[in-house]
């Protein structure tokens, strides 16, 4: 804007204006510091301050839309920012929290933020039997001490010793077992407030998702690994119980030398012989970090959902006869999907597994 266009001497007024449109009774000439009438003299030109009032109505008009539109590109960009950091209040719950859990906001999507929400409903289970001692995992599920794991982690066991993040040991009970999907429900004596996990939707589940595995590896309580999913539907066989063909137990970590728990896939079996009785299922596969004494752990995704139940690893150097060591995780691991394990939790309640 050019701010000298209405600049003129004292008492001028513009050229274009017409003397007789003014209504006044007698027309006034301007000396400096008042107007006087003046006959035959020019009518006053309009006060200047409306002038100025009315010019400045523009930049105070185009200031307006200016701000109008900032603050629809600022709220349009939030919006955009909250959906691209998974911060869409449909999937926002109260307080900040994410399906249940305690992932908040700021560490949503997280492998730390996923490990510090649900680590403390991850547990380490010590099953004793008469071949010796066994290490496993297995998920709180109810406050009361609910908790599943694998069946073939507590397959045969006399004594079930259960420890907590916090490092509070109880003693468990079996509820129910179901071989054929390789499930069992533990319940925990004289538990109550524990801290629970939330179960996902495994239908869900697609390709190239991150996960993180939190178990108890070699009796490493809270363990966390990540990775991703690397491929749906596996059909993984594994043994129905602890009495694989070598005589000895075969229970994740088992302790005195015993081998991995053994699985099939592809025809062919690692970790040694599953035995006669086998049950095949429908897996996930990963490749986060498995190893031995990970099975009945969580596979969890990035919103601190359980997807899965970690259930068997391939261990290379396991699968010579009478090695007592392991290679540990080379890609391969297996989880039994979280919607097998919701549609079998009345029959594991009831006690009626198969």
């Amino acid at each position: 804007m050019d701010m000298t266009e209405n600049l003129r001497p004292s008492g001028a007024h513009s050229t274009d204006q017409d003397p007789t449109s003014y209504p006044y009774a007698s027309p006034s000439a301007y000396d400096g510091t008042a107007y006087h009438s003046a006959a035959g003299g020019y009518p006053p030109p309009p006060p200047y301050a409306p002038a100025n009032r009315r010019k400045a109505k523009r930049p105070v008009a185009l200031l307006a839309a200016v701000a109008i539109a900032a603050g629809v590109i600022g709220g349009g960009t939030a919006t955009l920012v909250g959906r691209l950091n998974g911060q869409d209040s449909a999937a926002t719950g109260s307080g900040g929290a994410v399906n249940g859990t305690t992932v908040s906001q700021s560490s949503k999507g997280t492998v730390a933020g996923v490990a510090e929400a649900v680590s403390p409903a991850i547990v380490e289970i010590g099953a004793a039997s008469s071949a010796g001692k066994s290490t496993g995992s297995g998920v709180v599920i109810t406050e009361d001490g609910e908790i599943v794991t694998n069946n073939h982690v507590i397959s045969g066991a006399q004594q079930i010793q259960v420890t907590l993040s916090t490092g509070k040991t109880y003693t468990a009970d079996v509820m129910g077992t179901d071989p054929d999907k390789d499930l069992a429900l533990i319940k925990l004596r004289g538990a109550s407030g524990l801290k629970t996990a939330t179960l996902g939707d495994s239908s869900k589940v697609k390709v190239g998702e991150e996960v993180v595995a939190i178990g108890s590896p070699e009796g490493l309580t809270g363990t966390v690994t990540s990775g991703i999913v690397s491929a749906l539907d596996r059909d993984v066989t594994v043994a129905k119980d602890d009495s694989g063909s070598s005589g000895q137990g075969q229970g994740q970590g088992r302790q005195g030398g015993g081998q991995e728990w053994p699985f099939e896939f592809g025809g062919q079996q690692f970790n040694g012989d599953t035995g006669e009785e086998t049950t095949t299922y429908k897996a996930l596969q990963t490749d986060a970090s498995l190893n031995p004494g990970n099975s009945g752990g969580a596979l969890i995704n990035m919103n601190g959902e359980i997807i899965g139940i970690n259930s068997a690893m391939y261990s290379p150097s396991s699968s010579s006869a009478g090695s007592g060591s392991s290679a540990g995780s080379v890609g391969l691991g297996f989880a039994i999907p979280v919607n097998t394990l919701k549609a079998d939790l009345d029959t594991l309640r009831a006690g009626n597994g198969s």
